[in-house]
């Protein structure tokens, strides 16, 4: 009696295959693959992952091929499917930050700015605040299972060993910078109003009374009523933004 193990090479391309799209798509998720988390943890839960789904998706890999060539194109084509994954979610986060910048514009607060934890760059503050704010609503109400989820069902959206859709890839990657642009701008709509109605005001007190140092009454008037208004409006803020990152992901599942 002996013992065969015929079945390894195929398992360890099979994993590779599933390591290599969950890799690159874990590299760009948001709270994982911020830049502030550690790389040794975004390698373990790339692992993990990748262990986890192999026996589920392994009926949709393909077999081993008989070239080197054929595995590195294999899993060449898994990475680009994994990082347009990925950097489809990254942009559908990136219309908070947008609103952030347009929010800290209107109230003042342009130049006051510190390190994105999410990005690793130097960003506004009041950007960095609602990008952090986002990644916690999203982490607390759940919906980091629907980013879970894009994982696995992408393997039936996007089998391995098929032909990259690379047309798909680039009309989801315009619908999905256009429809955060549009969001950004409509989460930031009460501050562009207010910014448009106080500064129409300020010119016209510096034409009626010109004596008025109209610098030193706007600027803490601007930043406390937009301090204010954020107060007011987060809540709605994040609702909306939640359930534009919830129909924003519906592509990616079945």
């Amino acid at each position: 009696m002996s013992l065969q193990f015929d079945f390894l090479p195929q398992t360890a391309f099979a994993f590779l295959l599933v390591f290599a799209r969950v890799g690159a798509i874990s590299m760009a998720l948001p709270g994982i693959g911020d830049r502030t988390v550690p790389p040794r943890i975004r390698l373990v839960f790339a692992l993990a992952m990748s262990l986890i789904l192999l026996p589920v998706i392994q009926q949709t890999l393909p077999q081993l091929p008989g070239a080197l060539n054929g595995m590195i194109a294999a899993l060449i084509g898994e990475l680009i499917v994994g990082m347009a994954i990925g950097f489809t979610v990254r942009l559908i986060i990136s219309a908070i930050q947008i609103a952030g910048m347009a929010i800290a514009f209107q109230i003042g607060l342009a130049f006051a700015q510190n390190v994105d934890p999410t990005q690793g760059t130097q960003g506004t503050m009041v950007g960095t605040f609602l990008s952090v704010l986002s990644v916690a609503m999203i982490f607390a109400t759940d919906m980091h299972h629907l980013m879970l989820a894009a994982m696995h069902d992408s393997y039936t959206l996007f089998r391995p060993g098929d032909a990259l859709p690379s047309g798909d890839f680039a009309s989801v990657a315009l619908d999905t910078v256009e429809a955060a642009f549009r969001v950004a701008i409509q989460l930031a709509a009460p501050f562009l109003v207010f910014g448009l109605i106080f500064y129409l005001g300020l010119g016209v007190l510096t034409r009626l009374i010109p004596q008025v140092q109209v610098f030193f009454l706007a600027m803490p008037a601007n930043i406390a009523i937009g301090f204010i208004m954020l107060l007011l409006l987060i809540g709605s803020i994040m609702v909306w933004f939640l359930e534009y990152f919830s129909q924003a992901l519906q592509p990616f599942l079945l």
